[in-house]
This record gives C-alpha cells, structure tokens and sequence, in this order.
C-alpha cells in the first residue's frame, strides 16, 4: 500500500488525525476567513500592496515581541510590562540619539543591553525570590512608564538620524530597476519558499524512514502547496509597491530562529517540559530558575528591540509609546493556541495569533469603526479563541 493509498484504517488515521490538530486548522481558517471578510467590506482595500506593506510595519514589533511572551507562557509565566519597557527603550533612544548625539550603533547596542538588564532583573525576581511573575511585571509595567515620562520630560522626542529610521521605514533595496516591481524583493521571496518547502520536505522523509510520519500525505501536500501559494503572493504583493521591509527580513529571521529554538534545541524542550510540570522537570535535573531567568531576559531584549522598530516607525519617541502594547502581544499568544497553564504554544501560532489581531486592527481603522468597538471585539475574540482552547483540550482528554 503506497503512501497516499486511503484504505479504512488510513482513513481512520486521517480523521483522528484532523481531529487532534483541529485547533491548529480552526485558527488558519480563521485567519482566512478575517481576511476573506476585510477584503470584501473594504472594497479590496486589504489585499492592496501598500495596505499590507502597512501591516507588516504596524504589527512587526507585535510579532516579534510575542515571540519572547510565547516563551514566557509557555514556561508557565506571564510578561505586563512589555508594552512599557518597549516605551521606556524608545525613550533612551531617542535621548542618546537626539540629545546627546550618539551614533546609531552604539545607541542601539545600549538600548538592546538595557533591555536585557530589566529582562534579568524581572526574572531574577520571579525565578529566584519565588515573587509571583504576575506582580514583578505588573510593578515593572508601573516603574518603566513612569520612566519613560521621566526620560522624556512628559515631551516628545526626535527626530531620529535617518540611518536609525531605516530599521523600520527602510525596504531592501533593488539592484535590478525594473519600474514598478521589486524583482529582488520578489527573487527572496521566491528563495524563502523554496527554502520552506526543502526543508519541509526533508522533515517528512526523515519522519517516513524512521517510522515516525503521523500527517497523512495528503494534509502534508496541501497544507504546504497553501503555504508556497501565501509566501508567493505576499510577495508579489511586496515586490508591487516598494518591495520588502527590512522591519521584515528581520522578523522573518527571528521567526526562524525561535522556531529553530523551540522544537530542535534542548533549551526549548526544557522550557516546554518545565511549564507543563514544573516539580517533574526540576526532579529530572532541569535547573527551572535559570530556564526562567533566560525566558525573562529574552523577553527584554525583545520587547527593547520592538520599542527600537516602534519609535524609528513614528519618527520619535512619545510619552505613549507601548501603551497597550501587552495586551495585542499576549492576546496573540493565547489566540494562537499557548495554554494559560503553561507548555504548550507554537512559534507559528503566536505568529498567525499576531496577524489576527493585526489584520482586525488594520480592517477596522479602514472601515471607520471606533477604538471603544475596537477594544470590545478584540476582548471577545481573545475570549473565543480561550474558550475553544479549552473545548479541545477536554476533547482530547
């Protein structure tokens, strides 16, 4: 019997296994069924090349700080003072940048080291004196917007030297000049999905000769022909307008890394096995307080690094850099499948979890609708996506 041969019992595998991953399914599809939406109540404006370049800019500091708070879930903790800490690095930034003239590196290297620093410290306080993570980051949350005012005399800050503003306005340059299309921009997209579909590929045959392949061959084929299809729209649609964002490149390399980190590195699997029984893994040999100790100070020099690509997006920084920044990025996480109670969440899915919000955010500022709306339908979709978290697990059990 050939691989993609549906007898009974394949089918029965089939179906147990679209039954195990319907979470996973429910929030593409969902997914695609916001951006479905959007498109059509905006009159195609969504899909429009310099829309999405907007997307992309506006939720790339969202992305990748719920790369580090999907870290922080999943070891069972949580993070409230992203959004402040990212406020309070712009606003360092914008003071050795812009009033004392410091070079660009060297801010930036401050600023990431900074960010590192009140990563630490917050972590050393949940990991090492037992204080509940809920409180330091609810007191850091207080103390780095106070600073932030602080830092900047309760006024905004800038403008930032133009090489800084690269980082988040910038686009990769094209060497070809071909009007009106981005072929480099479109060539590394093209490379990025066959890169994706190698290594899938390779995964798959490893699986096979080992044994160890559970996705039926047909999920496989057209879960990876949707996902080459995506990358090379998106971009086409990039290489139309401007081509694409650094702000991108960067974000895409984080996603891989902590991809790379979370299902291929023993630091990853430690983390998973300590926030899905903490006194098990800590009787195994798994040194907890310093697995959290580093989630923590990850999550820093995230959260300083977003704070970077937030103020050289707006071109200064303001005394209300960050405000609500938080909620977007743990909403994304548990949108994106992380369980409240600790070791489980997927890169991928913080991922897909942040363009949701993004791209309601982005359909709704479109259609006019309010920020008081606003808020109400991004709380109950944050309440649907728990709930049906909830629903599958118990399924399972």
């Amino acid at each position: 019997m050939t691989e993609t041969t549906l007898s009974a019992p394949a089918r029965t595998d089939f179906m147990r296994f679209v039954r195990s991953h319907m979470r996973d399914y429910a929030l593409l599809l969902s997914l695609l069924a916001i951006m479905v939406f959007f498109q059509y109540a905006t009159n195609s404006v969504l899909f429009m090349p310099v829309n999405m370049t907007n997307i992309v800019l506006q939720n790339s500091y969202i992305v990748i700080m719920a790369l580090g708070m999907l870290l922080v879930i999943v070891a069972g903790h949580i993070d409230l003072s992203v959004g402040s800490v990212s406020g309070f690095i712009g606003a360092v930034s914008a003071v050795l940048m812009v009033q004392y003239k410091l070079d660009v590196f060297s801010s930036v290297a401050i600023c990431l080291v900074l960010g590192a620093v009140i990563g630490g410290a917050q972590g050393a306080f949940t990991a090492y004196f037992k204080i509940p993570a809920f409180i330091v980051t609810l007191a850091g949350m207080l103390i780095f917007k106070g600073l932030e005012l602080s830092v900047l005399g309760g006024a905004s800050v800038g403008p930032f030297p133009e090489l800084f503003q690269l980082l988040s306005k910038g686009f990769v340059p094209d060497i070809f000049g071909v009007p009106g299309f981005n072929v480099l921009g479109m060539a590394i997209g093209a490379l990025t999905t066959a890169s994706i579909l190698f290594f899938a590929v390779r995964e798959r045959r490893n699986q096979l000769a080992h044994g160890l392949a559970e996705e039926p061959a047909v999920i496989f084929i057209l879960r990876n022909l949707l996902l080459a299809a995506a990358f090379l729209g998106f971009s086409y649609l990039m290489a139309s307008y401007k081509g694409l964002p650094n702000v991108l490149i960067v974000m895409f390399a984080l996603i891989a890394l902590f991809t790379f980190v979370t299902t291929s590195t023993t630091i990853g699997r430690r983390i998973y096995a300590m926030g899905g029984n903490e006194k098990a893994a800590k009787l195994s040999g798994i040194n907890t307080e310093r697995l959290t100790f580093y989630a923590f100070l990850n999550m820093g020099v995230l959260a300083a690094l977003a704070g970077l690509i937030f103020a050289a997006r707006l071109n200064s920084a303001t005394p209300k850099a960050g405000a609500g920044f938080e909620l977007d990025v743990i909403a994304a996480c548990f949108i994106g499948g992380a369980a409240t109670t600790g070791g489980v969440g997927k890169v991928e899915g913080a991922v897909i979890g942040a363009f949701i919000i993004g791209v309601m955010n982005n359909g709704m500022s479109i259609l006019g609708v309010g920020i008081d709306l606003q808020w109400v339908i991004k709380g109950l979709v944050l309440l649907l996506a728990v709930s049906l978290d909830v629903y599958f697990k118990n399924r399972a059990v």
